[in-house]
């Protein structure tokens, strides 16, 4: 059996926006009830999520982005940064645990404490820019670690896989042009944020998809365009931002995916993390907003990291 790491932490449930927002502490509860109440939650390694360093996150972000988000955190109450984006006095914490959670989940895989690792944390991230919050994301959680495996760890090549629902925006504007790093992605098509199908850079290799689009076609897309691509691009670690936003169930998106098509994915990258990267995978956690689906979705992505 693969040793997993189940990262997470308790702040992380406190960024709370109000009822009517679908990004919600709920999230994470559903996520470990869920895990317990299968009776899988014992074949993970814990671990709390530290706080990312000013010096972790200026990798991926600008001094002022990190400036702003720290002055706009407020004392009681809400903050708006966009429609979309709201802090409230908890908010900050919770942004440094799910940036520090991917860290730590390199560090781990890096020294061989565990074999992969799964984030589970909030707010998520891949819509974060280098110098702007939106879409529910304060700092780019999935590109902070990429750039800590690049950076302190001396790995040459790494690959970032998104099939959140969502165009994961943040994330191509942190690496675009950047060598050493591949990223590929489907997300639906038109729709939120309207990006990723204008003149992508070499190394983003961004597939959108009609709404409607069921497991068939996204497992086809994935074996004739993404596999290739990873294998040419050989790897030496792979980061998954994981959205189960594109679930059937989950009405923010209109993709049809089901738990089954999380777990082929999931099969497919790890067979290529076994190929070039020695097993090193990190997975942190995106969209995915129906409580009964996101958690079904995310025990079959990790009971396939876990070999259960």
């Amino acid at each position: 059996m693969t040793s997993t790491a189940f990262i997470t932490h308790r702040d992380c449930h406190l960024h709370d926006v109000g009822s009517y927002h679908p990004e919600s502490p709920e999230r994470l509860s559903a996520i470990s009830d869920h895990l317990i109440a299968q009776g899988i939650d014992h074949y993970f390694v814990h671990y709390e999520a530290p706080l990312a360093t000013f010096e972790q996150l200026m990798r991926v972000h600008s001094a002022a982005h990190l400036e702003h988000l720290k002055r706009s955190s407020p004392d009681l109450g809400l903050v708006h940064i966009d429609p979309d984006t709201a802090m409230n006095p908890h908010t900050w914490h919770a942004a440094l645990r799910a940036a520090g959670a991917g860290v730590m989940a390199v560090d781990l895989v890096m020294a061989g404490e565990v074999q992969n690792a799964f984030c589970s944390v909030r707010p998520p991230g891949h819509h974060a820019e280098r110098s702007n919050a939106m879409g529910f994301c304060f700092f780019n959680n999935i590109a902070v670690a990429a750039k800590h495996a690049l950076k302190v760890h001396g790995l040459a090549r790494v690959a970032i896989v998104d099939f959140d629902v969502h165009h994961g925006n943040g994330t191509e504007d942190c690496f675009r042009n950047d060598k050493q790093v591949l990223m590929v992605s489907t997300f639906q098509h038109p729709f939120y944020p309207y990006s990723g199908t204008e003149h992508p850079a070499p190394n983003m290799v961004n597939i959108p998809l009609p709404g409607g689009t069921g497991g068939d076609e996204f497992c086809q897309v994935v074996t004739d365009i993404w596999l290739p691509r990873l294998r040419e691009f050989k790897p030496e670690m792979i980061f998954i931002s994981a959205g189960f936003d594109s679930h059937y169930e989950d009405d923010l998106g209109g993709l049809k995916l089901l738990e089954k098509d999380f777990a082929w994915v999931t099969e497919q990258i790890k067979q290529i993390a076994d190929e070039t990267a020695q097993g090193r995978i990190v997975s942190i956690l995106e969209g995915g907003y129906v409580l009964s689906a996101l958690a079904r979705s995310v025990a079959a992505h990790i009971k396939v990291l876990a070999s259960i």
